[in-house]
């Protein structure tokens, strides 16, 4: 394998990981826009004579047969989606669809430039492709698939259909913390709630004044939704419904967030002031900053407000309206709804408040719902759905997805387990995590499949502040050769 090296990142250990991963972060590979790395993998494939094709979602399967040896093994598949979250700081110049992502090490960990760095899933694609392309780890029959469009809808692994796989294993690499094996995890549903607004019909001498809150953390919606991190849609709603009493001013615009499983780090409203009220306004957004970086201060130490008299291109919102969108914002819940009753220090069900748009005449809020249980989703559901009743706005669900039901008998978690005591001398902790992996999705065309999700140390995911430990990943690389001997013998 010789690649040209994209960054620094290239003459880590174990060196055929991360030369992979850095030609990944060399192609760009946001949502719906991983073709251009779908087509490089499939003519690297093609180019060892490894067995590769397609399916209609535009999925990758590579092959390679077992070593010598090995041939009586259960047939393992390992899975990574080729997709990556495009979160980028405010003050970043970046665009994910035609620049490539900048890593670089920090010490003990690689991150990027101001962007997300995709190690959330392309490390684990990085694994699977060193092991398609390594002569030196045994291992029984071997089925490698990619998936498409994970993060925005998991389209990838809804479109994945019977019979394209033959394996019994599959190993998914979509986990963040080395150490931890997964064995479960949430279902989840998209939100979108409509509420139609009214405009003035002329402007009436006002000045138009953009409040910015901007410097928050954000994060996964799931594996973070518990930190505390700050959610920049709700705290700018906050800020306007209760903060701002007194003042008498119309919404304009209010804009949040980018993706409905990223935690908001930034959100905007253009409101309609009196000139005579623009002191007041200001003088308030500053006690509210002093006030919420206080609050905040052990998690959210950027949090900044901005205010800038602006142009405006419409006609403000009546007062009645502005009233009915601050009023639903501050009631939609958010958060961690329920901790689990079964699995110590793991959210149940939460909810993001991820985007907010505004349009001429309506107002469209984006939301996330996970849950481990279906009745704590379609309770949050009904929540959602009577909170549209009161506001008189609409309420849309979609895109649903299964949690993946923990199974503690499973032959591969003992497998992993007794594996992983062998080499650290330590066993693993096996958990149920609070996000959503395709490995529910691959239960219903596959419902005999044994599977566990594992990976390195990821810190941060769906942030500009994503960084993976160096060091995990050779942990986690160690991990996959030893687990792909160990596989056992398929029945008679």
């Amino acid at each position: 394998m010789v690649f040209k090296p994209h960054s620094e990142i290239s003459q880590l250990e174990p060196q055929i990981v991360w030369q992979f991963f850095d030609q990944i972060c060399s192609i760009p590979h946001p949502s719906k826009h991983e073709e251009a790395l779908a087509q490089f993998i499939v003519d690297w494939a093609t180019s060892q004579n490894l067995a590769t094709r397609r399916d209609k979602t535009g999925n990758v399967f590579i092959k390679k047969p077992a070593t010598e040896g090995m041939e009586t093994r259960k047939p393992v598949v390992l899975q990574a989606h080729i997709d990556m979250v495009p979160q980028k700081n405010d003050d970043t110049n970046h665009n994910f669809v035609t620049d490539p992502i900048r890593p670089f090490v920090d010490g003990d960990w690689v991150t990027a430039d101001g962007t997300t760095l995709g190690a959330d899933n392309g490390i684990g694609m990085a694994s699977c492709l060193a092991v398609l392309a390594s002569n030196d780890i045994a291992h029984g029959p071997l089925e490698v698939i990619l998936t498409v469009d994970e993060e925005a809808g998991m389209t990838g692994a809804f479109g994945l259909e019977a019979g394209w796989l033959e394996g019994e294993i599959l190993l998914n690499t979509d986990s963040e913390q080395e150490g931890e094996i997964y064995m479960g995890c949430a279902g989840g549903i998209d939100a979108s709630l409509t509420l139609d607004i009214e405009r003035q019909t002329e402007a009436t001498g006002q000045v138009y004044v953009e409040i910015t809150l901007k410097g928050l953390k954000g994060g996964h919606s799931g594996v973070d939704i518990h930190t505390g991190r700050a959610n920049a849609n709700k705290l700018l709603a906050r800020t306007l419904k209760h903060h701002l009493s007194g003042i008498d001013f119309q919404i304009v615009e209010f804009k949040g967030g980018s993706l409905r499983n990223a935690i908001p780090r930034e959100a905007y409203a253009t409101v309609a002031v009196q000139d005579a009220d623009i002191n007041q306004l200001i003088e308030r957004i500053e006690e509210v900053q002093a006030l919420m970086r206080k609050e905040l201060a052990a998690i959210e130490t950027g949090l900044t407000f901005i205010t800038t008299q602006v142009e405006a291109s419409q006609t403000p919102m009546t007062s009645k309206s502005t009233q009915q969108l601050l009023s639903l914002l501050n009631a939609c819940p958010n958060g961690v709804v329920r901790m689990s009753d079964d699995i110590q220090g793991v959210v149940e069900t939460s909810l993001n408040l991820g985007v907010i748009t505004t349009e001429q005449d309506s107002v469209e809020i984006l939301c996330l719902i996970r849950s481990l249980i279906d009745s704590g989703r379609t309770d949050v559901e009904g929540t959602l759905a009577s909170l549209a009743e009161l506001a008189g706005a609409k309420v849309e669900f979609s895109g649903a997805y299964p949690g993946w039901k923990p199974e503690p008998e499973s032959e591969l978690i003992h497998i992993f387990r007794d594996m992983y005591e062998g080499i650290y001398g330590k066993k693993p902790d096996i958990m149920v995590i609070h996000a959503g992996l395709e490995c529910g999705l691959f239960k219903e065309p596959y419902p005999d499949m044994d599977m566990i999700s594992f990976g390195p140390t990821i810190k941060f995911p769906h942030s500009p502040d994503e960084k993976v430990h160096i060091g995990s990943v050779g942990l986690y690389w160690e991990q996959m050769k030893a687990l792909l001997s160990n596989i056992p013998v398929k029945s008679a």
